[in-house]
């Protein structure tokens, strides 16, 4: 695949580590680790190809009205990703960043994050960013609160100036939004910054998506002509 046929920026949804474990008879958690161990698989993979922006949902804020064992256990292994795989991206030249509210996390895990964003933030060969305790409508209630703070008349606010204030701020919108586990919406997901991008469903759990399913992915995404709202000019629909 030619690299201008490449979407600069993935987000994935990574759904169906609940009903991985299921079908096993294994606990959930057991599902979110396995869950894991495919996020790096697929952050390599993405690398690899070339891709350089890449966003996986990890925990919704509707996520934290889970069972509190379920999501204690989210938490703790989302720390343990922190303490693994920043030795990983300061290998492969990943930045970090994330996505969603520090408040109510715990301060550990606060501090972790913030750790993993100050050693990461001169690498250069992908920016990787985790949405954890993010919700796409408080992100957008969040950036208006802070654009009426500033005092902005209505003439300043742009989509470029709002696009500043929300949490992917800097990074381009997504080319491509993948979501496993064959359910097709979005979840409060990037609500904003999906606006025109390519979906791409699948009924594949999240653990069981591999390299096979990535490469599958992306040659939809090749295969589509992008539009963005308007008809190009030898269009058969115009």
């Amino acid at each position: 695949m030619l690299p201008d046929q490449l979407p600069r920026h993935v987000a994935i949804i990574m759904d169906g580590n609940g009903r991985w474990a299921r079908k096993r008879g294994l606990p959930r958690l057991v599902g979110h680790e396995r869950g894991i161990s495919a996020a790096r698989r697929a952050v390599e993979i993405f690398l690899d190809r070339g891709v350089p922006y890449l966003t996986l949902f990890a925990l919704s804020t509707e996520n934290l009205g889970r069972p509190k064992e379920e999501v204690e256990g989210l938490v703790h292994l989302f720390g343990s990703i922190l303490d693994t795989e920043l030795e990983f991206a300061q290998e492969k030249g990943i930045r970090m960043l994330h996505l969603g509210r520090l408040e109510g996390l715990p301060v550990g895990l606060q501090q972790k994050i913030k750790l993993s964003l100050k050693l990461t933030e001169n690498n250069t060969n992908m920016s990787l960013a985790l949405a954890f305790n993010y919700g796409g409508r408080s992100e957008i209630l969040e950036a208006a609160k802070r654009i009426a703070k500033d005092n902005l008349s209505p003439q300043e606010i742009t989509e470029e100036l709002f696009s500043g204030y929300l949490s992917t701020a800097g990074l381009p919108d997504p080319d491509l939004a993948i979501r496993t586990g064959g359910e097709m919406r979005i979840s409060n997901f990037l609500l904003w910054q999906l606006a025109y991008a390519e979906f791409y469903f699948t009924p594949v759990l999240w653990p069981d998506f591999d390299e096979r399913e990535i490469d599958k992915a992306l040659l939809a995404y090749s295969q589509r002509q992008r539009r963005f709202g308007v008809l190009a000019k030898d269009d058969p629909l115009r």
